[in-house]
């Protein structure tokens, strides 16, 4: 069987070269016309006023945060069931990561926990959009806006999905996006952060540029310090190209969540449930793999049918470092790290081959 991938990007060489020749011409390969465009294209398609591409979600999260004041002393509850970037940015702050348990059906973070957690240290909440579902974000925001703690929220695989009528990028206070190889956009590495709040805006247009401002002469005048954490050129160029066709992307990626649903669901596996109000991107397709069977098992496997698959993602408290230090591991988000898979899903992905391995050697 030939080699099955995790994902593929949804671009290539030739539907980029004539516009990457075009910036080679140019000589402009930083804070040019491709980089604008591309803030302005994003920020229309999620419903934003503002967005700041950045040089991944980290970056984006970390920038957020010391929007809001983050610092020493403070406290932010994040998702605990994350890539370890979600609680990285916090300890790199100085500021101290709640861990807040999941709900083992959404995967996504439980407002009672959220509520029982929060002190008058808590200077900010970081909601994750889990593998771009975001169920549970609008009661999460009900629980920010009556207490007064700005949301942030961790869309890294969340662009294109929703709540209602809005899209990721208008809820939240600032929401970060990731345009890693593994997300439906990607850009080689990259992320940006949307806004509708005025003054986040200006200050991210001051200390995304190190800290300064035009001047009407075009002479930068640094009136703060600040940070390089842009997108270049070039990285805009393909994220212009596929964001064109991002919706007819995830409507594919949705039918084949669909049909590895219709197939698995029978025989124990659970797909993450996604509420009648939200929109799933289907960034990444998960379930949890039924009792009886070992996961770490079907993953290895699957890899030598040459199908790649991985773990769910992680329990960022269970993590060495975290385990250490805080001594608060959620059971929901550990349980899930030890049983959910993550399954292939692009464009023509053999999903009945992939589904037919799974069942054999799961019977096996």
């Amino acid at each position: 069987m030939e080699e099955v991938r995790l994902i593929k990007p949804y671009i290539d060489f030739e539907a980029v070269a004539k516009d990457f020749q075009q910036v080679f011409d140019s000589g402009v390969f930083t804070r040019g016309p491709n980089v604008s465009a591309f803030s302005a294209e994003l920020a229309s398609y999620v419903g934003a006023k503002y967005a700041f591409p950045t040089t991944s979600a980290t970056t984006a999260l970390w920038v957020s945060l010391k929007a809001l004041g983050v610092g020493k002393g403070d406290e932010v509850a994040v998702s605990d069931f994350s890539f370890p970037a979600t609680a990285n940015v916090v300890e790199d702050l100085g500021a101290k990561p709640l861990f807040v348990d999941v709900d083992p059906l959404s995967f996504n973070m439980c407002g009672t926990d959220l509520l029982e957690k929060i002190t008058p240290k808590t200077k900010a909440v970081i909601f994750v959009d889990s593998f771009g579902n975001p169920t549970n974000l609008d009661g999460i925001k009900n629980i920010c806006d009556e207490l007064s703690i700005p949301l942030i929220e961790d869309a890294a695989c969340a662009l294109g999905s929703g709540v209602e009528n809005l899209r990721c990028g208008n809820i939240s206070k600032m929401t970060c996006f990731s345009f890693h190889p593994r997300k439906l956009i990607c850009t080689g590495e990259g992320g940006a952060i949307t806004t509708n709040d005025d003054d986040l805006a200006k200050w991210l247009e001051i200390k995304l540029l190190h800290g300064a401002s035009k001047s009407q002469e075009g002479i930068l005048e640094f009136s703060d310090y600040g940070f390089n954490f842009r997108l270049s050129e070039l990285q805009a160029v393909m994220g212009r190209k596929q964001l064109m066709s991002l919706d007819e992307i995830i409507k594919g990626r949705n039918e084949t969540r669909d049909f590895y649903e219709k197939i698995l669901s029978p025989y124990g596996f659970q797909a993450q449930v996604v509420s009648p109000s939200a929109f799933h991107n289907s960034q990444s397709v998960v379930f949890t793999v039924p009792g009886h069977i070992d996961r770490d098992d079907l993953i290895a496997k699957l890899k030598m049918q040459s199908i790649e698959t991985t773990i769910g993602t992680y329990c960022q408290s269970n993590l060495p470092y975290f385990r250490n230090k805080y001594c608060a591991i959620q059971p929901n988000s550990k349980r899930l790290q030890e049983t959910t898979i993550t399954l292939p899903c692009y464009e023509s992905v053999p999903t009945e081959k992939i589904c037919q391995e799974i069942l054999s050697l799961t019977r096996s």
